[in-house]
């Protein structure tokens, strides 16, 4: 599952992305990746773990919903 969000542009600057992925792990948890940035720049990568698959599809749902509000708009999204 993952989500690609994008900020739009203001004035000069490039546009900020967030870019979540939820995949299963090699050990039976979940992972969470948020890798965040401006487009063509540097970015940052954070992971969270989960142990149950239901957990991590909710932390996945909360950061979307999170970023949404913020102003970011849905780029691509898929299963």
């Amino acid at each position: 599952m993952h989500a690609h969000l994008q900020q739009p542009a203001i004035g000069t600057e490039t546009p900020r992305f967030l870019r979540l992925t939820l995949a299963a792990d090699l050990f039976g948890g979940w992972e969470l990746l948020r890798e965040s940035g401006r487009a063509g720049g540097r970015s940052q990568l954070r992971r969270e773990l989960y142990l149950k698959e239901a957990d991590a599809r909710a932390a996945f749902a909360k950061a979307r919903d999170a970023e949404l509000h913020r102003g970011f708009k849905l780029a691509s999204h898929g299963e």
